[in-house]
């Protein structure tokens, strides 16, 4: 038999107050080793207040914790305490000589999954970038990098997600995995939560309650627990209950429960339907947007010198619901920003024609399209103003689509703020609060398009149900730039990304395709930059004559492989004409016409530079 885990860490009957609310009240609970603990709830409600207790930053005003004997402990807070006169260097490797962490693969893994390489290609100067300008979001890496080379016993990580893009959301979570210490982490991520953690800490007010397996599990053991204790009909309007039918039907293999608790789950979600109606909400958004909402044709768009978009053809339709993921710097934000500047000019009566960013090509505006953007920066409000009275002076009552209709006080308490917070001055509020807030009178607006520009950020993990709710049922067009994978795969039914290229492409297979493309682009370049050193040792001096010989050789070749190209072309159109009425088909066909004609357009550019040179 197995020798039982090893108690890391126990807290026992441990009590915190902050201020006159009492954030934790006789809490009981141990850390063993191997724990793999996630720990969810309310913003607010004491999470970062257990871990700083569990971890020593912080004393209990009762109960008592206690770290086993030679505990090695790390805390990856919300705030740093980097010193902004070292270097990125100091900060993480230290005094080790080059080739001393450059022979260590735990640090090799780390620099090249936070940042990209070795030689930090996103810093200035590299490992000898000083901290001090540098962004919040790149001290955060700094800040991480330096505990994951590190070892410990038991790692305890604040919100560790945080501006990491998707790509780097999907190494953290392989790394942990790998990893021998415990672990316990506090996020909002959902997807890193299922795919990370063994046991779920829900912290409400005051008390923890402990679930086995990951996040989908905990929702169907909430769920579970509600069910026994909620009428029938409460049950058919538990929120749970929708999301965990969209967990079962979408992603059925998500859960590590035996297949007694699967089944458990699907008659627990028999009667909820679907979360979108598609075709009622395609009525609805075609009834308050008509046929045209963006139109890009041929557009280019660019951020100072650098083009980010190039001969960019889309189209955003009525009722269209799209993720929007790509590489940091790619232009997601750029593009929403030139559509809103189009939005924007067409409402002032003026031409949609030279929005922000675009050199050329044009963006046509529904006559009919009621934009919100909602931006990552949060909008500065009044400090004096109540919560209630900052919603309603945008709206009273509002219509979510589907004969849902709100008043601004009902809307108010869906999205966490009672009757007491309803009334609380803005000036108090937290920045996921706040966030909160923006959101709500983005929606009280009434638009019928809607650009959602990283709108998980500071918002807990009940707070994004609701927000997903209301999205369920509102009819019109809907972009979403996000990073938190759970909340792209919830509430879009199409991925686009940017890759980097200055193209966008559609993936039918969401982010997992969007992961494996990306995979390919690195394992490309690095054999790209092993063979490069090689080849030009290896390459004898050639003269003019071999070199129009080769050229007319590549021409030729280039020649035959435009002719396959074309006919694969036509293939491709005979097919997308065949199967007109399948969409899925239809969209994987669309995919690989793009690349076909992507690849047309390369060589014969590369034709005609070897024509130029001949």
């Amino acid at each position: 038999m197995a020798a039982p885990a090893k108690n890391l860490v126990n807290l026992e009957s441990v009590t915190k107050v902050h201020g006159t609310r009492t954030l934790l009240d006789g809490v009981s609970l141990g850390v063993a080793e191997g724990d793999r603990i996630g720990v969810v709830g309310r913003n607010g409600d004491g999470k970062t207040t257990l871990i700083r207790v569990l971890t020593a930053l912080e004393e209990a005003d009762a109960g008592r914790v206690v770290h086993s004997g030679g505990l090695r402990v790390d805390v990856l807070t919300q705030h740093d305490s980097l010193d902004p006169a070292a270097t990125v260097r100091q900060e993480i490797i230290g005094d080790r000589a080059d080739h001393e962490w450059a022979g260590d693969a735990r640090i090799r893994d780390v620099l090249t999954g936070l940042f990209g390489g070795l030689d930090l290609p996103g810093f200035a100067d590299g490992l000898d970038t000083v901290i001090g300008p540098l962004s919040g979001g790149e001290r955060r890496r700094i800040a991480l990098a330096r505990l994951l080379i590190a070892e410990q016993d038991l790692l305890v990580l604040d919100e560790p997600t945080n501006h990491l893009d998707v790509e780097g959301i999907a190494w953290l979570a392989h790394h942990l995995g790998s990893r021998r210490s415990a672990l316990v982490c506090v996020t909002h991520d959902r997807w890193f939560l299922d795919t990370v953690c063994t046991r779920i800490w829900d912290v409400q007010r005051g008390t923890v309650h402990g679930y086995d397996g990951g996040y989908s599990d905990y929702v169907f053991a909430r769920a579970e627990r509600e069910r026994i204790a909620a009428t029938e009909e409460a049950k058919r309007q538990n929120l749970v209950r929708k999301e965990l039918a969209w967990l079962r039907r979408g992603a059925p293999a998500r859960t590590s429960k035996p297949r007694f608790r699967v089944e458990a789950a699907n008659a627990l979600i028999a009667d909820v339907p679907p979360p979108r109606d598609g075709a009622e909400l395609m009525r609805f958004a075609n009834a308050r947007l008509g046929r045209t909402v963006f139109d890009l044709e041929h557009v280019t768009l660019r951020a100072g010198e650098k083009t980010l978009l190039t001969d960019l053809t889309w189209q955003l339709g009525p009722g269209d619901r799209v993720g929007l993921v790509g590489v940091n710097g790619a232009g997601k934000t750029s593009l929403l920003r030139a559509l809103a500047d189009a939005a924007e000019r067409q409402a002032a009566g003026g031409e949609t024609g030279g929005a922000h960013g675009v050199v050329s090509g044009t963006i046509r505006v529904g006559r009919t399209v009621r934009l919100a953007y909602l931006s990552q920066e949060v909008a500065e409000l009044d400090p004096t103003w109540r919560v209630l009275q900052a919603v309603e002076r945008v709206r009273a009552r509002v219509d979510l689509g589907g004969g849902r209709e709100m008043t601004a006080g009902q809307l108010c308490e869906r999205f966490g703020f009672g009757k007491e917070k309803q009334w609380t001055p803005v000036g108090d509020l937290s920045g996921g609060e706040r966030r909160r807030l923006q959101i709500l009178r983005l929606l009280m607006d009434e638009p019928n398009v809607l650009f959602l520009d990283e709108p998980t950020n500071d918002l807990d993990i009940e707070t994004l149900t609701q927000l997903e709710d209301l999205l369920d049922g509102w009819p019109g067009s809907l972009v979403v730039i996000s990073h938190d994978r759970y909340f792209v795969e919830r509430t879009t039914d199409r991925v686009f990304a940017l890759l980097g290229d200055a193209r966008l492409r559609m993936l039918p297979r969401g982010l997992d395709e969007y992961l494996e493309r990306r995979a390919a682009v690195r394992s490309a370049e690095d054999e790209q930059a092993k063979a490069a050193p090689a080849a030009e040792r290896e390459r004898p001096a050639a003269s003019p004559a071999q070199l129009s010989r080769e050229a007319q050789k590549e021409q030729q070749r280039i020649e035959r492989q435009l002719d396959k190209l074309g006919e694969r072309e036509a293939r491709l159109h005979a097919s997308m004409a065949e199967h007109a009425t399948d969409f899925t088909r239809v969209a994987e066909l669309d995919t690989e016409l793009r690349e076909v004609v992507e690849r047309r357009e390369e060589l014969e550019t590369r034709w005609l530079e070897l024509a130029e040179g001949a």
